[in-house]
């Protein structure tokens, strides 16, 4: 009942709200508007931890608030301090404990539920419920009330600590001030005397590593010490488990704050859709799931609360560390993060604000999401770092804001020195260490055209993509998250062409219910205001597990029980994920996309699926898009083979040519040993991409090819040539290629792939490409 979208919307109620009052109200608000009843109220506990005070409400009079009291002996409400557990009674007022506040009128009322809401077991209040009409609660509306409770508590207690960390706020920002000063002062002290054993370095060096987001920047190396890590956490043996759980809940505690202010940071300085990053973060660290793994570390294994964080953390990164999917296996940075934020805090070492002296290239082994929001990012010209990934949360801002990035640059911490001058470039993925007057000036003139050249490509952000003779192309996105969105909007993409829906269950305590995940398809298909949102079913599995749903294991899960199998397999769960995206598709056009097909028996009890979820709908009287378009993805050599019949059943294809590609070649493209051998351009694709075209053309269903493939403008001209039409891609990459359509006939590109067709060597077929390109003035765009 909450979960993704109830933690988004508190959060978002917390950042809207000034002080701990108004934060309740607007909990009992949206917690009375969810369970559909008359009244919900809090009472806190006061300071004597023996008289409960309404606080807020929705329902009763607001002129009892502050003003109805009762002791934890009286009422029904202090029943449930009192007995420390749900109370939930009919016609509560022939209980012999009711007692009558003139100010409420709450003899309207029949039934009474009331919630204990805890601190560290420690009673702080009751959440209460009131309906007019008699109503007996079930044992699972109780339970949904009591996960209900538990999340309210913690943000009670976070907003209480909220209300005296803003006191202490502005006396902490002058002490770091004051501390920054110091360090200043040491520095040059030790400068003029003669001490600075920085190490002297005029060589010109270039390390290579891997464009993360293109740009040209240069200045002084700003290198980003080590962060508190988990490397000299032992087990301690014997320890005290009540203790270490105290320890814990108390680093928890601060941690979910430090979150909510993070947050709070990005919101203000980004937006809310790259502040959503936190609310991941936040999600996690309400998680029971989590929790529980912690405290059974503590008390069943007798671990230390910063051993068992150590030993819980790391099976989180190393499950998403496994994981084949780049975007997906990024995704344990962030528990890095969650986990190192919670260490420091067990440790009581409050982490200072990153500071950044000068503007100038940050240099680290990784970035965080809580680097990104920590630092100043006026003082962050580019960013480099030895590990990560493209897809990292910490990139995803770095692209909101602008800054150029290489990531995966191995050892770049022992070749930089601070302060030294760098020039990053974040095209060709190389970094440049005290290059000579020469290079400099040569980046110099790069940069001055670089920018010419982004001033001409913001042209075409908001242009159609059309090529040179007038003919349309659709150019949507690849989305996964949230903060996707933003960044999708900014650069003119027209629509989403495949919105991977496996992270929002990934970073969940449980499977999300309907009306969670309806809120947060809805969110998406608004935001894109007419566009369409192409949304993909969950593709879980092989590399792909959730922390409540483990795959069993396999000898080759990639070839295994995954995907559109799994979902097949648990059809309960697939028709939930399917009724919400029909419920999303009142608000806009919504085309619904399964993947990894592989035989017609697949795509069949699909729509089997689509027909029990419409009915459902109807049944409950539920708003759904009556007519939605129906794709498949094809991404193994099974469904090429069965294209002709497959287009029979759907209205649209998606090329996963990422996946299809290492499928028909047999060759990982993560591999190393076999990368030679992953070719986009190896005559048997060529082939099978000129087959799908035609086979989409002669049933007039749609064709969008999702992947990389398609932000290199060689491999664009021959796609254009097949017959492709629509596209989907990383974000950033849209504006540049609009600007290369703009210069490309469909003759051109039809010329171009009659010849590909007929070469027998990928080679060949790259050189053709590049030589007809080059000749029509086409390639140099």
């Amino acid at each position: 009942m909450f979960g993704i979208t109830t933690l988004e919307d508190i959060s978002t109620l917390i950042l809207q709200s000034h002080d701990l009052d108004e934060t309740l109200n607007n909990i009992v608000t949206l917690v009375a508007r969810r369970m559909r009843t008359e009244v919900c109220s809090i009472y806190l506990l006061e300071d004597d931890e023996l008289t409960l005070r309404l606080r807020a409400t929705r329902g009763l009079s607001r002129r009892a608030v502050g003003k109805v009291a009762m002791k934890i002996s009286e009422g029904l409400t202090g029943l449930a301090v009192e007995q420390s557990k749900v109370v939930s009674i009919l016609e509560p007022q022939a209980h012999p404990r009711y007692r009558y506040f003139r100010e409420t009128r709450e003899e309207r009322f029949h039934s009474f539920l009331g919630i204990p809401l805890f601190d560290r077991r420690r009673p702080i209040g009751v959440l209460a419920i009131q309906t007019l009409a008699p109503r007996q609660f079930s044992g699972e509306e109780i339970s949904a009330l009591s996960t209900i409770a538990f999340q309210v508590s913690s943000i009670v207690v976070n907003a209480r600590l909220l209300d005296a960390i803003r006191q202490k706020e502005e006396q902490a920002n002058r002490f770091v001030q004051e501390l920054e000063q110091t360090r200043q002062s040491l520095r040059r002290q030790s400068n003029d005397d003669g001490n600075d054993d920085s190490p002297a370095r005029n060589d010109y060096s270039a390390l290579r590593g891997i464009p993360a987001y293109p740009g040209i920047a240069g200045g002084p190396a700003n290198l980003l010490d080590e962060r508190l890590g988990f490397t000299d956490i032992v087990d301690q043996g014997e320890v005290e488990p009540e203790r270490e759980r105290r320890l814990l809940e108390d680093a928890l505690e601060k941690t979910r704050i430090q979150t909510l202010y993070l947050e709070k940071q990005v919101a203000a300085r980004l937006s809310s859709d790259d502040a959503a990053i936190f609310h991941t973060h936040l999600m996690i660290l309400e998680d029971r799931g989590f929790m529980q793994k912690l405290l059974a570390a503590i008390e069943q294994r007798r671990h230390s609360a910063a051993y068992a964080l150590k030993t819980v953390v790391s099976d989180y990164v190393e499950a998403f560390g496994r994981m084949e999917d780049a975007y997906l296996r990024e995704r344990a940075a962030d528990m890095e993060d969650i986990g190192r934020r919670i260490l420091a805090n067990l440790r009581g070492q409050n982490q200072q604000p990153l500071q950044l002296k000068n503007p100038g290239i940050l240099v680290a082994r990784e970035l965080l999401p809580s680097d990104m929001a920590s630092l100043d990012a006026e003082k962050i010209l580019g960013i480099v770092t030895e590990v990560g990934e493209k897809n990292s949360h910490a990139v995803i801002m770095a692209k909101s804001m602008g800054i150029p990035t290489i990531v995966g640059v191995k050892g770049v911490l022992k070749r930089v020195a601070p302060d030294e001058n760098l020039i990053l470039d974040g095209n060709s993925g190389t970094l440049y260490i005290n290059p000579p007057p020469q290079v400099a000036e040569e980046f110099e003139r790069l940069e001055a055209d670089r920018q010419r050249e982004v001033q001409r490509f913001d042209t075409y952000r908001e242009q159609p993509a059309r090529t040179a003779d007038g003919q349309d192309i659709k150019l949507r996105a690849n989305i996964g998250l949230i903060g996707d969105v933003a960044i999708a909007l900014r650069n003119g993409a027209d629509g989403v062409g495949l919105y991977r829906t496996e992270f929002p269950y990934m970073a969940h305590g449980d499977f999300p219910d309907r009306e969670e995940q309806y809120r947060l398809y809805r969110r998406i298909v608004e935001d894109f205001d007419g566009r369409p949102v192409t949304i993909r079913t969950l593709d879980i599995g092989g590399d792909k597990a959730l922390p409540y749903f483990a795959p069993p294991l396999e000898d080759n899960p990639f070839m295994g029980w995954r995907s559109v199998r799994v979902c097949l397999d648990h059809r309960d769960m697939f028709r939930t994920q399917i009724e919400a995206i029909l419920m999303a598709g009142v608000q806009g056009p919504v085309r619904l996309l399964f993947p990894l097909i592989s035989s017609m028996e697949d795509v069949r009890a699909c729509k089997e699926v689509v027909g029990e979820a419409r009915r459902h709908l109807r049944a409950a009287g539920l708003p759904f898009a009556e007519k939605m378009p129906l794709g498949v993805m094809i991404e193994v050599p099974a469904a090429v083979y069965l294209a002709e019949r497959l287009a029979g059943e759907v209205d649209f294809f998606a090329l996963g040519t990422n996946d299809l590609i290492q499928y028909l070649l047999a060759a990982d493209r993560n591999n190393p040993l076999v990368a030679k051998y992953f070719d986009p351009l190896h005559p048997a694709v060529v082939g099978v991409l000129g087959q799908l075209a035609q086979t989409a053309r002669n049933h007039r269903i749609g064709l969008c090819l999702c992947g990389e493939m398609a932000t290199d403008p060689i491999h664009m001209a021959l796609l254009l040539g097949l017959g492709v039409r629509e596209f989907s891609m990383a974000a950033p990459f849209i504006p540049r290629t609009k600007a290369f359509l703009s210069r490309i006939t469909l003759a051109q590109a039809e010329k171009i792939a009659r010849a590909a067709l007929t070469l027998g060597v990928g080679r060949q077929i790259r050189e053709h490409i590049r030589k007809e390109l080059a000749e029509q003035d086409i390639l140099d765009f």
